[in-house]
């Protein structure tokens, strides 16, 4: 084995190679983390890590759009282990292939379960949690998610409620773990 693949294989963070959105190689750390062999991921189709298949578009959906753009993605989102266990992950992504961005490219996946618990939420409540700690006023989540800012006010009162929180930067705090 080479350095590289050595590398690859023992990175303290979930690395997975991804072809048309489906993991051709994943390493020790993001077969940990999904709860089965590096091996067993090989030619698996990505969505079998979502929360939902209407979360796996909607996130490729917004992901390509903005790869488009710089050929790079991130951000902080709910996934699945293959027992089922939701949690929140950090991914991150650089395409290798700029025409085509999703034909193949290099993904980071850090598991931040030890400092975010995952609340029971909806599709609809995780978009608008994730959007919030990117600092998008309810306005701009309105306008991204083509909703009133009222109802996004309204899901994010759930969201006051069910983290226990009382305004909002609490709220933010919570969902990045920091300690209040």
């Amino acid at each position: 084995m080479d350095l590289n693949e050595l590398a690859f294989l023992n990175a303290p963070i979930g690395l997975a190679i991804l072809e048309d959105r489906v993991v051709r190689i994943a390493n020790l750390r993001f077969a940990e983390m999904f709860g089965a062999p590096a091996e067993d991921f090989a030619d698996t189709p990505l969505a079998r890590v979502y929360p939902s298949a209407q979360e796996y578009e909607r996130i490729g959906e917004r992901g390509l759009e903005v790869m488009r753009e710089s050929g790079r993605y991130e951000d902080e989102r709910v996934m699945r282990r293959l027992d089922g266990e939701l949690f929140w992950c950090r991914v991150r992504g650089q395409s290798v292939t700029p025409d085509n961005p999703f034909r193949r490219g290099v993904w980071s996946f850090v598991d931040l379960s030890s400092e975010r618990p995952v609340v029971e939420l909806t599709p609809r409540e995780r978009e608008i949690a994730i959007l919030t700690c990117q600092g998008q006023t309810s306005k701009e989540i309105g306008l991204e998610l083509g909703l009133s800012y009222r109802t996004v006010e309204a899901h994010r009162a759930r969201l006051l409620e069910k983290f226990g929180a009382r305004k909002l930067p609490e709220l933010v705090a919570k969902f990045s773990g920091m300690p209040l």
